[in-house]
């Protein structure tokens, strides 16, 4: 428990970019569960996409600086796939028709 404790006590600018990172991922999770009970079936918002990028680019640059290889390469791919994503996310609304979209097909 002393190493969690040291931990915060140093807490610097590049900390707190890690930890804000991780804070804005996890908060998908809200988003989503949110937007599922509103509607009554699971669902994936667009914020969920956007908040797992935010997340991950920030977690990412902390785990450039910590110099952590395993957390690079996850944080790496989850850049790739939340950015196809959101350009499934924007190409489809760009080709949809008003009254008949992806979402409704």
């Amino acid at each position: 428990m002393t190493w969690f404790v040291a931990w915060f006590a140093s807490l610097n600018l590049i900390k707190l970019v890690g930890l804000a990172g991780q804070v804005i991922f996890g908060s998908r999770f809200f988003v989503q569960w949110i937007a599922s009970e509103r509607l009554g079936k699971s669902v994936i918002p667009v914020a969920f996409w956007y908040l797992s990028l935010v997340g991950c680019v920030l977690t990412f640059f902390y785990a450039i600086y910590i110099e952590e290889p395993v957390f690079i390469i996850s944080q790496a791919g989850g850049l790739l796939i939340y950015s196809r994503n959101l350009y499934f996310v924007y190409r489809d609304k760009k080709h949809a028709h008003p009254l008949m979209g992806p979402d409704r097909a």
